[in-house]
């Protein structure tokens, strides 16, 4: 050991999750944060041990891996090297860090991580699911079966875990207690290809002695019986609900036990009468089991479950963080017309009601759900349901026991809607007696924004909103109408999901669903998963987009270059089919700027052929560049060669170097040329003016959609014009996100007139606008994973001060700005082992001071050269820092 050290480690990860269980990475890849007080604190060395017992650990003895003294700075995504671990492995860690003077040594605190299940034959047990046929009374084949064993312990036991991958969904429970608070559980996938499995710590629910267990199965997207338009009701893996279960037990003499599922458990149907993923759920009380999942029941009279073939593809761990309930919202009124009531939530979100209701037994209270409501306040579902062909839509229905006050909410289904339609109530319906149940995938918040304009802020919220509310263990387009993982939805608001939230892991899992969906062409369908729908329509480069871009926009906002080197040979597959699709380079299929004001969808600000031949120059300079992270020189070559003649394509085809003008000269056409780089940097002050000119014809509104939406913004800031992207955002009127916000919306839409979903999130670009330019906060690509950050913030316009923060795996960078009297006072906060290249606002870098002090008398801050108009550059290292200049005013601030 040396000196005491100005740092220390904490926040260990595995995998970026905290204790794991059932990681499949036969490297796991370690991450710890570094705390401490202080400017300039940096890591310079670091040893990770890793033991098989905390015994062994807490000696300071690795018995799997000790990495010794390693001089590095890296404390992210360090790899697992030592011992090939086995399934089921239970591996305790810890690391000790060394300061930028070489003190330190000390270890932190101890985290673990356990293996998963490995090999295929690791499983033991069999696919089962209910035998013969549903009860008298089901509703066809959508009632939820119950499974069941009842079995004996002969010891006391010390670690216990349930393996269970139950399609489409599963609830999971043991002497009558409901293992886990996740819901709609696992994450849907290309069942045929990949099914998930989820492992639970059921230690404590186990006893020495007589034991049961007890699942529930939902039929989610694996028996998606709903006839619609995108034939998932077709899909090739479609099979009624079925299990595999596995739990390994620890006894206290040393021994080991397993049960597995087979055909010696029981099965029967209960009080979910139906369920549908795209239609809602049926419960009758009167049909509840009391006790069914305690060892004691009586299931002579259940009959025996069916073994049955499995879902055909690989057996894989859920490697993200599960679907929760993350909040319950009080309804804003409710109101009542003769027999129906309508409450109002006063939010759109996604997930279901919660009712508490007291009646005469037999009596069907239903539900339904919208958006919106008609003129007259009644409910108005005409925008989402004209797709789902077949049965109710968005409304589930409870049937009353008659014993007390009854609670209840559904298990295997979940509705977009701010609204909901409640008919057949006894008596008068009251705040008090429903609530909504907020669910989607729950990953951490990393960011927050917040300035003196109420208009944006109210904007961020609905971004947010809507982020949450389409993601359920996918991406989704809307959480009502389809719930299909549309890919360039999903690609156009990843940068934005990335500042606001920790989705990398939930990435990680949906870029395995897209090579599940991989064509051997290199070709992928325009939703993911999908039963077969979306590889001739619906795709295009646009939004093909996301197998190239997710990846690299993970590696610039997290450091990780796993999901380019996982997925490299796909992104080149895809590169290579668009190719054939490619005229002289040329690529005119797929979808264009999708959704601009007054669309028809069919009727764009610019040609298909633009966006698609711009979207497949970056996917092939993509591949470069992941080409040479990875140390692929001929494949930097040759793709880095491929995205220069697409390059030089496209701009003979579009670009009029007599005009200046891009094509239809619109907003988006413009903008692309610039967003992409295909444009010559002389060619840039023309097309910019170009664009500010068509913002001035258009009174300061957009007549982009959703690609122009992501181009327009960035590129009108990156020229410095950040006053005029800000001239947007702060409409109020059509088209417009304020004019949304003035209608009522709290979340964003699909259309800038409203007349289709309420609840999208391909317009949430403009959220990751809020950070990068209005609070400043950007990755630096030359050192991602803000390891180097560049704060570059815009005081444009009537705004008056911006607080926003991000929390990267370093730790939280902060930025708080305000302006007063002609002087920029900015509050920044970078977390150890990081720093930034700031870009103050200012003509006058020798009046800049810190903390009142001149830079001179400052530490951890350098002047570094300046060569952008009207911003002073500042190198700054970890740390807290009060920085004040006098502003340059006329909000033309350069890059």
């Amino acid at each position: 050991m040396t000196s005491q050290s100005d740092i220390t480690a904490c926040g260990l990860l595995c995998e970026q999750f905290s204790k794991p269980l059932g990681v499949e990475t036969l490297r796991p890849r370690l991450s710890w944060r570094l705390t401490g007080q202080g400017r300039g604190l940096r890591q310079s060395a670091y040893r990770v041990l890793v033991a098989s017992t905390p015994e062994l650990l807490a000696g300071n003895v690795g018995d799997l891996w000790d990495s010794g003294r390693v001089d590095s700075e890296q404390n992210l995504h360090v790899p697992y090297g030592g011992m090939a671990l086995p399934s089921r492995q239970r591996c305790y860690w810890k690391v000790a860090v060394w300061d930028g003077q070489g003190r330190g040594g000390e270890f932190s605190e101890a985290a673990s991580w356990e293996m998963g299940l490995l090999a295929a034959d690791d499983w033991a047990g069999r696919w089962i699911g209910l035998g013969g046929s549903y009860p008298a009374g089901m509703d066809g084949q959508h009632a939820a079966p119950m499974l069941r064993k009842a079995f004996t312990l002969p010891g006391k036991p010390v670690t216990a875990r349930a393996y269970l991958c139950g399609l489409g969904y599963h609830e999971l429970y043991i002497n009558g207690r409901r293992i886990g608070d996740m819901v709609l559980s696992p994450a849907p996938t290309r069942y045929d290809q990949r099914s998930l499995y989820v492992v639970h710590d059921v230690t404590d629910a186990l006893v020495n002695g007589v034991n049961a267990v007890g699942v529930i199965l939902g039929t989610g997207l694996y028996d998606c019986h709903t006839e619609e338009v995108w034939s998932f009701h077709h899909a090739p893996w479609r099979d009624r609900p079925k299990m595999l279960l596995q739990l390994h037990v620890d006894l206290e003499d040393g021994s080991t036990w397993q049960l597995v599922s087979d055909g010696t458990w029981k099965a029967t149907c209960g009080p979910i009468t139906f369920n549908g993923l795209r239609n809602g759920e049926n419960y009758d009380a009167r049909l509840e089991i009391p006790g069914w999942c305690q060892a004691e029941f009586d299931d002579s009279a259940w009959g025996a479950v069916s073994v049955v073939a499995g879902p055909g593809g690989q057996i894989r761990w859920e490697k993200m963080p599960p679907c929760r309930v993350t909040q319950t919202l009080r309804p804003f009124s409710v109101t009542r017309n003769g027999d129906v009531h309508i409450v109002d939530m006063g939010q759109a979100f996604s997930g279901w009601a919660r009712i508490r209701v007291k009646g005469p037994a037999g009596t069907t209270i239903q539900l339904r759900y919208a958006e919106k409501l008609t003129a007259d306040g009644a409910l108005d579902t005409s925008n989402i349901d004209k797709y789902v062909k077949g049965g109710a839509f968005q409304t589930d229905q409870y049937t009353l026991k008659g014993q007390g006050v009854e609670q209840w909410e559904p298990r295997f289904t979940y509705h977009g809607f701010r609204y909901i339609e409640v008919t057949g109530w006894v008596g008068e319906l009251t705040p008090a007696d429903i609530d909504g149940r907020v669910v989607h995938t729950d990953f951490a918040s990393a960011g927050s924004f917040e300035c003196s304009n109420d208009l944006l802020n109210k904007i961020q919220t609905a971004a947010l909103w809507s982020t949450v509310s389409n993601y359920h263990g996918i991406p989704t387009d809307c959480p009502h109408r389809e719930k299909c993982g549309w890919t360039g939805d999903a690609s156009l608001s990843a940068e934005q999901v990335l500042l606001n939230y920790a989705p990398t892991t939930s990435y990680a899992k949906f870029m395995d669903d897209i090579a599940d969906v991989q064509r051997p062409s290199g070709q992928i369908p325009g939703i993911v998963p999908t039963g077969g729908w979306g590889y001739n329509w619906g795709s295009g480069p646009a939004w093909d987009a996301i197998l190239t871009h997710i990846p690299h926009y993970v590696h610039l906002y997290n450091g990780d270059s796993s999901l380019i080197e996982a997925h490299f040979e796909h992104m080149k597959r895809l590169v290579d089919f668009t190719g054939t699709m490619a005229t002289g380079h040329i690529v005119s299929f797929g979808l264009g700027d999708w959704c601009p004001p007054g669309s028809q969808w069919d009727t764009f600000p610019c040609s298909v052929a633009l966006t698609s031949t711009a979207f497949y120059f970056a996917a092939a300079d993509l591949v470069a560049q992941g080409a040479r992270l990875l140390g692929k020189g001929l494949d930097a070559a040759r793709y880095g060669e491929l995205a220069g003649e697409i390059r030089k394509a496209w701009r003979a085809a579009f670009f009029d170097p007599a005009t200046g003008h891009v094509e239809t000269n619109s907003q988006t056409a413009n903008a692309a040329g610039l967003f992409f780089g295909l444009l010559e940097p002389a060619d840039a002050p023309r097309v910019v003016e170009a664009i500010i000119a068509d913002i001035d014809k258009n009174d300061g509104h957009v007549t982009f959609g959703i690609l122009g939406a992501k181009f327009v913004m960035q590129v009108l800031t990156d020229a410095g014009r950040a006053d005029q992207a800000y001239r947007i955002a702060v409409q109020d009127t059509y088209p417009s996100w304020g004019h949304w916000i003035s209608q009522g919306a709290t979340t964003l839409w699909e259309t800038w007139d409203g007349t289709s979903s309420r609840i999208h999130h391909m317009f949430s670009d403009i959220s990751a606008w809020f950070y990068k330019a209005l609070a400043g906060i950007n990755p630096d690509p030359e050192h991602p994973g803000f390891k180097r950050a560049i704060i570059r913030p815009y005081p444009v316009g009537d705004l008056r001060w911006v607080k926003a923060h991000h929390t990267s795996l370093y730790g939280v960078l902060r930025v708080q700005w305000h302006r007063e009297a002609g002087r920029f006072h900015m509050e920044l906060e970078l977390p150890p082992n990081t720093s930034a290249l700031v870009y103050m606002p200012t003509d006058d870098p020798a009046a800049i001071t810190e903390n009142g002090q001149p830079l001179s008398k400052t530490t951890g801050v350098r002047t570094a050269a300046s060569t952008v108009p009207g911003r002073a550059t500042l190198e700054v290292q970890s740390g807290k820092y009060t920085f004040e200049s006098p502003l340059k005013a006329d909000g033309i601030l350069g890059r």
